[in-house]
């Protein structure tokens, strides 16, 4: 199927073929030349305008009567104007613009989309910036997509508040996350490191859907996630935030960005938070959410200069949480049911460019150095591990007689030394993967592809290839199709990646020998730009099947008194098809769609059946509104969950409602705001299986599909002071 698209795709490119230039504009104030970001080229006699992106890039379509008069202004510099002739179809343009510091300041404002798929890059990448970020309570990672389609969050058990993600309907394992290009939430924070990064020193979050670029590795295989944190030399001089909500959840956050010199910025972003009450609104006896607190601290550096980029720092933080059963305290003698976790974080970064030929060539290289420390007990059952992670990535990046053809190659290596034990088991394991890669990128007038291959050699597990393509068409200034193909792959880690079902009285049945994951991953996206209610409109429809030639899977319904690990014998696939439509029918009005179908199957209990705990559907619905003095922000987010199989026979959960809502309100330096999660007041009912016997055989607190807690309110303060 895929190769008949891709056959129908070539023969229909002289079809769609049009008249187009493209380029980069520049400013320069005669020592220095860089991009321009939302420079304007308008074609005098068709009246056609367009904008260029954060690289100084832009695309045109030609109008049939030619010639005509290309027109290019941005604020601060002096115009140019270039005549396009049919002789200069399909061309590539690089139009520099002179400063002009004798004009008289103007000032313009512009509000950027803050969610969005980028238009100029060839994978399928959606971005959330800061601004779609706090549209939400954003108290940390796991909260920064409530108002997303694309990324669900769910909870993983009813006592120890852990959280992972899902991406097109795979667990959150086969999700590559990065912190600004640097693997991140891996090994021992996999399962509760997401509460780790508060919202508030996140800039953007870029979702890539499908394998990403060899670059970044090789374990990218539903997709990836990379997080953008605010940069020394951009942040606020001085930002806090105070959060509380009804539960007795409490938290600060205090940012500060100092420019040291010319050439050298820092930054300094710190976390406390804890959670207070003990709450327990399904009259269980248990704890809703576990109590405790989380310190969070980062120190960045930054240093720019005419030959060299460099960064480096340094991110810790420590997180302890005791939940179970009410009146349960960690440390003392009782009878009571108690769950107890302890994390503790620590690790440095540093990344360093150089520039070479005029600019256009580069050599990076990024380090990391962690350490993961974790110690846990779920009533009677322990686990405890410690990580120690080393982490190097050389890349050239070059270019090919024009930055239309661009080249990247280096090497990698990984280390990591991970000790976990759980009950009896355990999975001590220590790790050489030393890898090469290269990637080969072409932006045409219309197509644009990026080609890249790797190889890695595992010291315990041998060679894996990993081959990717992607493909970007652009049929019409308005509209994109995306194609991609691609191989990825991951060691799993089955204590740490399942710990959430030591909350239940069944054993564990260890696999008889651990595999390496292996899947393909393939898919198709349409990006269409509308114009209703004479704004700007968008359709995104996407569709990626993912197919695992390998998977360590958790079968719960082979031996229902049991969790039997085991390597595939069978089938194992994803199909999931995702559309989503945004419009703006007045000023300052945006309505967002959206709906995705997940058939996420694989053999279990000799069956091919449905994986647990899976909503086949999903709706969601956003609508947001800005005043038009700019000082107040309303938002709702509502969605509707389907179905999940549970564990055994003809068993499956009820669709449930979950709406959000917050309004903001902003007056110069501060901004109050006020919002409600779950005003709909669902909860799953009987979300824990004999929660009277928790030390008895029927004991399970791991069959949850919905929301455990019940309607919160919260409000919070910020309050900032930004560079001039």
């Amino acid at each position: 199927m895929l190769k008949f698209l891709f056959i129908a795709f070539g023969l229909t490119l002289p079809i769609w073929l049009n008249a187009q230039i493209k380029g980069v504009v520049f400013g320069t104030d005669g020592t220095n030349k860089d991009p321009i970001y939302g420079a304007q080229l308008k074609l005098l006699g068709n009246r056609r305008t367009v904008s260029t992106d954060s690289e100084g890039r832009f695309e045109l379509i030609l109008p049939k009567d030619l010639p005509d008069t290309l027109v290019v202004s941005a604020m601060g510099y002096s115009n140019d104007t270039v005549i396009v002739t049919r002789d200069d179809r399909f061309i590539a343009l690089n139009i520099v613009l002179v400063s002009n510091r004798v004009l008289p300041e103007v000032r313009l404002t512009f509000r950027k989309g803050t969610h969005g798929i980028s238009k100029l890059k060839t994978l399928h990448i959606e971005e959330l910036t800061s601004g779609e970020l706090r549209k939400a309570a954003c108290c940390n990672l796991s909260e920064s997509f409530e108002t997303n389609a694309s990324v669900d969050v769910n909870i993983t058990d009813a006592v120890s508040g852990a959280k992972k993600i899902q991406l097109m309907g795979l667990d959150g394992v086969y999700t590559q996350i990065q912190m600004e290009n640097i693997p991140y939430l891996r090994g021992l924070e996999s399962s509760f490191g997401m509460n780790s990064i508060p919202g508030t020193w996140i800039e953007s979050i870029q979702i890539t859907k499908g394998t990403g670029n060899v670059v970044n590795g090789f374990e990218s295989m539903a997709g990836l996630i990379n997080l953008e944190l605010k940069k020394p030399q951009e942040m606020e001089r001085f930002f806090a935030n105070a959060y509380l909500n009804a539960f007795g959840r409490a938290e600060l956050n205090l940012n500060a960005g100092h420019k040291l010199s010319e050439k050298w910025s820092t930054g300094w972003l710190a976390h406390a938070s804890g959670m207070f009450g003990e709450v327990d609104n399904n009259g269980d006896g248990f704890r809703d959410m576990p109590m405790g607190n989380l310190v969070s601290f980062m120190n960045r550096w930054a240093m720019q200069g005419k030959h060299m980029e460099a960064q480096f720092g340094i991110n810790a933080y420590l997180d302890e949480k005791s939940g179970g059963q009410l009146g349960y305290k960690h440390g003392k003698a009782s009878n009571l049911y108690g769950v107890y976790m302890k994390s503790t974080h620590v690790d440095v970064y540093a990344k360093t460019g150089f520039f070479l030929k005029n600019q256009r060539n580069s050599i990076g290289v990024v380090y990391n150095l962690k350490y993961q420390a974790l110690n846990a007990h779920f009533g009677t059952r322990p686990f405890s591990g410690d990580e120690k992670r080393g982490y190097v990535n050389a890349i050239y990046d070059g270019v090919l007689k024009n930055t239309d053809h661009k080249v990247k190659f280096g090497s990698s290596v990984v280390y990591t030394d991970i000790n976990q034990r759980a009950d009896t088991l355990n999975a001590d394991r220590t790790e050489w993967i030393p890898g090469v890669f290269a990637e080969y990128s072409f932006v045409g007038a219309r197509l644009s592809l990026v080609s890249g291959l790797r190889y890695d050699v595992h010291n315990l597990f041998g060679a894996q290839f990993s081959p990717r393509l992607h493909l970007k068409y652009t049929v019409h200034e308005l509209t994109d199709i995306r194609a991609t193909i691609g191989k990825g792959w991951r060691v799993p880690n089955y204590l740490i990646d399942n710990i959430s079902l030591l909350a239940s009285s069944k054993p564990w049945v260890s696999v008889s020998s651990l595999l390496p994951e292996v899947s393909w991953n393939t898919g198709i996206s349409w990006v269409q730009e509308l114009k209703l209610f004479k704004r700007k409109s968008s359709l995104v429809v996407d569709y990626y099947y993912t197919q695992f030639t390998n998977q360590l899977l958790v079968d719960r319904d082979a031996n229902l008194d049991a969790v039997v690990f085991k390597n595939l014998d069978g089938s194992s696939f994803s199909h999931s098809a995702q559309a989503e439509w945004s419009v703006e029918p007045i000023k300052n009005l945006e309505v967002r769609f959206a709906y995705k179908y997940l058939d996420v199957r694989a053999t279990y209990g000799g069956l091919l059946q449905q994986q647990v705990m899976i909503p086949k559907q999903r709706g969601l619905v956003h609508i947001g509104y800005i005043s038009r003095n700019k000082r107040w922000e309303y938002n709702l987010t509502a969605s509707i969950y389907g179905r999940s199989r549970l564990p055994g026979e003809k068993q499956f959960s009820n669709p449930y409602p979950i709406i959000n809502a917050q309004v903001l309100y902003i007056v110069k330096r501060w901004e109050w705001y006020l919002g409600g999660e779950n005003l709909t007041n669902f909860k799953q009912r009987n979300a824990i299986v004999d929660p009277q016997n928790p030390f008895g055989a029927a004991f399970d607190a791991t069959e949850i599909w919905g929301p455990v807690m019940g309607i919160n309110g919260y409000v919070g303060v910020r309050y900032a002071i930004k560079k001039k």
